[in-house]
């Protein structure tokens, strides 16, 4: 008896072991709104990351984080760093690519809760008097990542998010520009 249980117990670990390995070994996350402003205001907000207090929605769960600037004050070069709760964990930001009024990409290297790296992209495109702003994350997998990935939605855990710094982003940026 006890060795059929010991058996069905290792099968148990091997199904799910080949579940996990066969996982997507890449994610990516992708929200999208239009701001009724140009795209040099939108992309002023997001290229300085002193700004990013005022829409991020992570700032907003760990008000008391200690954050600290480094490298160039906004553009290529600017650095973020945080250190906060168990909601925000610990990491650095590096602000990779800076092309006006269309693309920003930025090196995120998450330290707590657990390390990994990520890419995260914001695009810019003029639609008529407004700004259509696409904010993405993309990053690999590892196989702790696969596992935790059965459990909890990356789109889902990190979707909701996106769609609320994109919402405070368009407020901030609509009541800035038109004072």
């Amino acid at each position: 008896m006890l060795i059929k249980i010991l058996l069905v117990l290792a099968v148990i670990v091997i199904a799910f072991l080949i579940v996990v390995t066969l996982q997507p070994a890449e994610y990516r996350v992708v929200r999208s709104t239009t701001i009724s402003a140009p795209p040099a205001a939108v992309f002023a907000q997001v290229n300085d990351f002193h700004n990013w207090e005022a829409w991020s929605p992570w700032a907003k769960l760990d008000p008391a984080a200690k954050n600290t600037f480094a490298g160039a004050p906004a553009g290529v070069g600017a650095i973020f760093s945080w250190d906060g709760n168990s909601k925000v964990g610990a990491g650095q930001m590096t602000l990779a690519d800076s092309q006006p009024d269309s693309l920003i990409k930025i090196k995120l290297d998450f330290i707590k809760p657990f390390p990994s790296t990520a890419i995260a992209e914001f695009t810019f495109k003029p639609e008529g008097n407004q700004t259509a702003v696409t904010w993405a994350m993309s990053g690999q997998k590892n196989f702790m990542s696969k596992a935790f990935c059965l459990f909890m939605n990356m789109d889902k855990m990190l979707g909701g998010e996106f769609e609320k710094g994109l919402a405070n982003l368009k407020s901030v940026t609509e009541t800035a520009t038109k004072k």
